[in-house]
């Protein structure tokens, strides 16, 4: 009986080892296990935060350029350059965000796909407003020079105006021709002889002048002495020549149809003639129209 028994416990003693040796292997395989699945998802963490730190840097290196791109549009448009404004704005609110998993990367770089696309039509309306600028400045330099070639053009056409109305104006004066003085004694007969003149007659032709006015017509005389001084009946006796006033000897009045028209001016004799040789002067309308000379002398 006691064999028997000995051999039971040594039987049991051999499963419980076999069973501890197992249990062992068994421990030991799953802490392998646990060991190699601790490492392998370390190191995807490591891959996985290493990629995400990677696409941070790439997400915020595009939003740099972005920021670049948006900052070299340039316009006059107060309404684009608002938009551009609020573009850039959401650009520095994405870079100062910590994206902390790839699915907010993702947001984040589909927003950056939106804001280049819409980017890329500021670009189109900035070109189409600076072509149409350009267009509108090309049009305005070219209505500058031909309002500057107008105006030149009027400057010239006032030039000839004046021209023209210079030559008319000369063209118009009414000139005196065959201007023939004579002193007269008192039997109407001609005399050079001071003691014996009774009158200073002198006759002219008012030309004919179709472009002249017709009228009424005051012709003024001059009778200059040899020492310069001008014979005249009053000191009144002043017209207007030139912006000032001269005094004249006589005048006459005629009515002047433009034609040829005979006329003479006399001048009495008051004791105002001295020996030597006058020179007489015809005025019409402030124009000088014709000059004369005679001798007078005293035997």
């Amino acid at each position: 009986m006691p064999e028997i028994t000995n051999n039971s416990g040594t039987r049991n003693n051999r499963k419980l080892t076999f069973f501890l040796v197992f249990l062992t292997i068994l421990l030991s395989i799953i802490l392998i296990f646990l060991v190699v699945n601790y490492y392998s998802q370390k190191n995807r963490m490591i891959e996985m935060e290493n990629m995400l730190t990677h696409e941070k840097d790439s997400l915020a290196n595009e939003l740099r350029k972005l920021m670049y791109s948006y900052d070299t549009l340039k316009t006059n448009n107060d309404t684009l350059n608002a938009q551009l404004a609020k573009e850039r704005e959401k650009i520095r609110r994405l870079l100062s965000i910590n994206a902390s998993n790839i699915e907010l990367i993702k947001k984040y770089r589909a927003e950056i796909n939106t804001m280049r696309e819409i980017m890329k039509s500021y670009i189109v309306q900035i070109d189409s407003l600076n072509t149409r600028n350009k267009l509108l400045a090309a049009e305005n330099q070219d209505i500058k020079q031909k309002f500057s070639q107008v105006q030149k053009t009027n400057v010239e056409l006032e030039k000839v105006r004046e021209e023209l109305s210079s030559k008319v104006e000369i063209a118009s004066v009414i000139l005196a021709k065959d201007i023939t003085p004579v002193a007269l004694n008192k039997k109407r007969k001609e005399t050079t002889r001071i003691d014996r003149i009774d009158k200073l007659r002198v006759c002219f032709t008012l030309r004919e002048n179709p472009i002249a006015t017709s009228g009424k017509k005051t012709v003024y005389m001059r009778i200059i002495r040899p020492d310069q001084l001008v014979i005249t009946t009053s000191p009144d006796n002043l017209f207007d020549y030139k912006d000032s006033k001269m005094i004249f000897t006589e005048s006459r009045t005629v009515d002047y149809m433009n034609q040829d028209i005979e006329m003479c001016i006399f001048v009495d004799n008051t004791g105002d003639f001295i020996p030597g040789n006058y020179n007489g002067e015809l005025y019409l309308e402030g124009n000088l129209i014709g000059t004369f000379t005679f001798l007078l002398t005293k035997r």
